[in-house]
C-alpha cells in the first residue's frame, strides 16, 4: 500500500497563506492556544478525494490527544456538507489551513470530473491520459484522483503505484515515428513488453488508419488485444464514422478479437455521443477533460473554542452534525 510523505515545503509552512503564519507568530506572542473544533467543506457537489493525503498531514502535526473525523476518499458529497472535521489546539494545525483546503479542492475537482466522464461512458472503461497537462510535481496526484473518481486506470508510474494498480498505456507516435514504420514499431513492441502489457497498436501516424489497422493486426494476429486512434484536429479528429469503418475493415480480415481503443480530446459530450450512438469502442483515454476540470473550493471555519460555540457572520455556531462523518485520528 502507497504510504503518502508529507512534503517539506508542506510541513515547513512554504505553501500557506502568508496571514497563517503571521497569525501563528502573533498567537505565540501572547500565549494563547485554545482547542478549537474546525470543520472543512465544499462549495458544490462532486466526488471526495485528497482526504488521505490530509490525514497523513494531520497525523504528523496533531497531538496525540486531538480529535479528527472524515467521510472517505471517494465518497460522494453535497455542497456545503462537512467532510472533515479537527479538534486540536489551533496553534499546532492553524498554520496548515492553505494545504488542507487545497489537498481537497483540486483532487476532488479531478476526482469529480474522472466520475462524470465514467457515468456516460455506458461501462466503457476510461483511462486517465493527462499527465502531461499539468505540472509534474501534480501529475501522479491527478491520475490518483482520477481513478478514486472511477477511472480503470491511469497512465503515470506513481499514479498507478498511489491508486493501487498497474499504469496503463500504449504506444505514443514517438517510437512509431523513431522507427519510421507502425508495424516495425509495434513488432518491436511485442518483441520486447512483458506478456502481461496489452498488445495495442497505435494506427494513425503515417498513413490512413483502416490500412494500417488491418496491417497490423494481421501481423500480430492473436497477440494483438486492440488499436488505438489518436487522430489529430487537423485531420478531423476521432469521429463515429471512422470507427465504424476500422471495426468493419478489421471484422472483414478476421480480426473481429482485436478491440478499438479512442484517445485525444475526449470531453464529457464527446463521450456520451458515441454512447449514444452505439460506437464500437473498447475503451477511452482521456487526458484535458479531467486534467483541466477546475477545483472545488473548500472552506475551512473555526465552530467551537474551547467548548464554546462560534461563528463568523453568515454561519451558524457550533459544530455541525454529519452522521457520515468517522472517527479517523
Amino acid at each position: 500500500m502507497y504510504k503518502y510523505v508529507v512534503p517539506e515545503r508542506v510541513l515547513n509552512g512554504g505553501t500557506t497563506d502568508v496571514y497563517f503564519k503571521r497569525t501563528q507568530d502573533i498567537l505565540k506572542a501572547e500565549g494563547i492556544n485554545p482547542v478549537v473544533v474546525m470543520e472543512v467543506f465544499p462549495g458544490r457537489d462532486g466526488i471526495l478525494c485528497g482526504i488521505k493525503e490530509d490525514i497523513a498531514l494531520l497525523k504528523k502535526i496533531l497531538p496525540k490527544d486531538a480529535e479528527v473525523w472524515a467521510l472517505d476518499e471517494g465518497e460522494p458529497m453535497s455542497r456545503k456538507e462537512v467532510v472533515l472535521r479537527i479538534k486540536a489546539p489551533y496553534q499546532s494545525f492553524g498554520l496548515y489551513e492553505t494545504a488542507i483546503c487545497g489537498y481537497l479542492s483540486s483532487s476532488s475537482g479531478w476526482a469529480t470530473a474522472a466520475h462524470e466522464c465514467v457515468a456516460v461512458a455506458g461501462g466503457i472503461p476510461v483511462t486517465s491520459f493527462g499527465a502531461r497537462h499539468v505540472h509534474p510535481n501534480i501529475a501522479a496526484e491527478m491520475d490518483y484522483a482520477a481513478v478514486v473518481g472511477g477511472c480503470n486506470g491511469c497512465a503515470t508510474i506513481l499514479g498507478a503505484q498511489m491508486a493501487g494498480c498497474k499504469p496503463s498505456g500504449t504506444i505514443p507516435h514517438a517510437l512509431v515515428l523513431v522507427m519510421g514504420d507502425t508495424l516495425k514499431a509495434t513488432k518491436a513492441f511485442d518483441k520486447h513488453m512483458p506478456k502481461s502489457v496489452a498488445r495495442v497498436a497505435l494506427v494513425d501516424t503515417f498513413t490512413d488508419e483502416a490500412l494500417e489497422a488491418v496491417r497490423v493486426s494481421e501481423a500480430l494476429g492473436k497477440h494483438l488485444a486492440a488499436i488505438r486512434i489518436d487522430t489529430p484536429k487537423e485531420r478531423g479528429g476521432v469521429t463515429m464514422d471512422l470507427v465504424r469503418e476500422l471495426r468493419a475493415r478489421l471484422d472483414q480480415a478476421g480480426m473481429e478479437h482485436v478491440g478499438i481503443f479512442v484517445s485525444g480530446g475526449f470531453s464529457t459530450e464527446k463521450i456520451k455521443m458515441f454512447t449514444d450512438n452505439k460506437v464500437p469502442v473498447v475503451g477511452y483515454g482521456v487526458g484535458s477533460q479531467i486534467s483541466s476540470a477546475p477545483p472545488i473550493e473548500f472552506t475551512a471555519d473555526i465552530h467551537e473554542i474551547d467548548g464554546k460555540p462560534v461563528a463568523k457572520r453568515g454561519r451558524i455556531p457550533g459544530v455541525t452534525e454529519n452522521p457520515r462523518l468517522k472517527r479517523v485520528i
